[in-house]
């Protein structure tokens, strides 16, 4: 990426490799991070499978390959994940069948990224342990990139067995890759110990708990996908100005499992003095009422500048838009993080959680209706948004990684 130094560049200049995952919502925040590393003079590398990062980075970004194709049963995981699991059975699948195989597979392409980018630190999402375990046999200083705050409430600490049995199969790997025994049953990869930045705030993590000072709530990394939306392809001239409008995704991953989702949804909105668009493949819903809009694609951004109500899944990426907005939210949430996250914006005030696969019309209908017209919703996304403001988004995040860098943090290479 091209630099335009300016006068808060950092005393000195430093290589910065990113590791992301193959998730969209995972990369998003590291890009306008990457930009604002960039513009103070610093080098950036990210570092992740070829056919899915590269093409995602602005032109001229630097790119070092972990491995050039996701494996199918990576593919097949990821497909997976929209599926509605709960409890103990999601989090087996999330570490048994994605984490861990992709920290093998990243693993070994990792090593040589290292060796050819020589970075002066490396920033790793948590999704992509092998990136700590690499930065840690290196001796280099780290990272934490964390897209959504669902890892700081551990889903694992009220099922104690399952929780051994993940942080067992994280040691095994970290061990595997070089780690003294000591270190590895001490380390947390999804938490680095010298930085964590959060593309979030507290006043949705919870205003009243206490984090370590290396925690860093920075707010949502938005980048140009807020400055510079793209509004084009899209049939703005449909849009009514005199009915509030409602904007309904299920995200990029998990459209297809939401048929019976949007059919409730469309009918609910029916009855409501509302226009909605709903994002969506048209063929789940081919018949859609007079006020529904249904397109397979949105500039969601931009969208978000008219609409009244998001209806979600609880995504981190739709979430942390839809609340910069201002806009408050009906929350379903699947699987995952999306039911923290949807606790966290009922508990600012910001929405209403409906159940995904059980809402009814008539549920539905009336959750909507509160959110719009209830002004304390709308109140509560406004606490939210104007934390994000303060919180200083990437170059908060940029800053906080100047400090680790000129700070000279003492991290020593395992014996």
């Amino acid at each position: 990426m091209g630099s335009d130094v300016g006068s808060d560049v950092g005393s000195d200049v430093a290589r910065v490799m990113i590791v992301v995952p193959p998730l969209t919502g995972h990369l998003n925040p590291t890009l306008a991070l990457g930009a604002e590393l960039a513009r103070r003079g610093h080098t950036v590398t990210w570092c992740g499978h070829r056919e899915f990062v590269e093409p995602r980075l602005p032109a001229g970004a630097g790119f070092v390959a972990a491995a050039d194709q996701v494996p199918a049963s990576i593919r097949d995981a990821i497909s997976q994940q929209t599926a509605p699991l709960r409890g103990m059975a999601a989090l087996r699948f999330l570490w048994r069948d994605f984490i861990l195989p992709l920290a093998e597979d990243m693993l070994p392409g990792l090593v040589r990224a290292v060796g050819e980018v020589a970075p002066d630190v490396v920033v790793v999402d948590q999704q992509a342990i092998a990136g700590a375990a690499v930065a840690e046999t290196h001796g280099l200083p780290w990272v934490t990139s964390a897209t959504t705050t669902g890892e700081l409430s551990n889903p694992a600490s009220d099922m104690p067995q399952v929780e051994d049995w993940r942080r067992g199969l994280v040691e095994d790997f970290l061990v595997r890759t070089g780690l003294p025994a000591d270190r590895s049953a001490g380390l947390d990869p999804r938490f680095s110990p010298h930085l964590v930045v959060l593309f979030s705030t507290q006043a949705l993590a919870g205003p009243a708990r206490r984090f370590p000072d290396h925690f860093a709530f920075v707010g949502p990394a938005l980048g140009d996908r807020r400055s510079a939306p793209d509004r084009t392809a899209f049939d703005w001239h449909l849009l009514d100005d005199d009915r509030p409008l409602v904007l309904v995704s299920l995200g990029s991953l998990n459209g297809h499992v939401g048929a019976r989702f949007f059919s409730v949804t469309a009918e609910a909105l029916a009855a409501l003095e509302v226009q909605a668009v709903l994002v969506a493949p048209p063929t789940l819903v081919p018949v859609p009422p007079a006020n529904v809009l249904v397109r397979g694609w949105v500039p969601q951004v931009a969208l978000l500048d008219r609409a009244a109500v998001v209806v979600s899944h609880g995504g981190q990426n739709t979430v942390s838009e839809s609340l910069a907005a201002g806009v408050p939210m009906v929350l379903a949430p699947i699987r995952d993080d999306q039911p923290t996250i949807a606790d966290q914006v009922v508990a600012a005030g910001a929405g209403i959680r409906v159940p995904f696969g059980r809402v009814g019309v008539d549920q539905m209908r009336a959750a909507i209706h509160a959110v719009l017209h209830e002004p304390g919703f709308r109140a509560g996304a406004g606490r939210v948004a104007a934390s994000y403001e303060q919180a200083g988004g990437a170059a908060e995040a940029a800053r906080r990684i100047e400090e680790l860098l000129n700070g000279r943090v003492d991290v020593q290479v395992p014996a």
